[in-house]
């Protein structure tokens, strides 16, 4: 069984945002984990499934709370 990924442009094109919030979150040790292999930079598709759900929100307030506003 291969596990599967994506590059940051198909993970940005996923959750429609743009490449350089994800290479700011890789620099701020933010989102999900990550890859790399010289100078390429890849997403598990397990891990990035897992941020989504940790990040899965019931309410407004939640969400405001996993920003870390207060």
């Amino acid at each position: 069984m291969t596990e599967q990924f994506l590059n940051q442009v198909r993970l940005a094109d996923r959750w429609k945002i743009s490449p350089r919030t994800l290479e700011r979150w890789r620099w701020k040790g933010e989102g999900p984990a990550f890859v790399k292999i010289g100078g390429r930079v890849v997403y598990r598709i397990a891990d990035i499934e897992a941020y989504e759900a940790c990040r899965r929100c019931a309410s407004t307030l939640q969400s405001t709370a996993l920003r870390g506003v207060q």
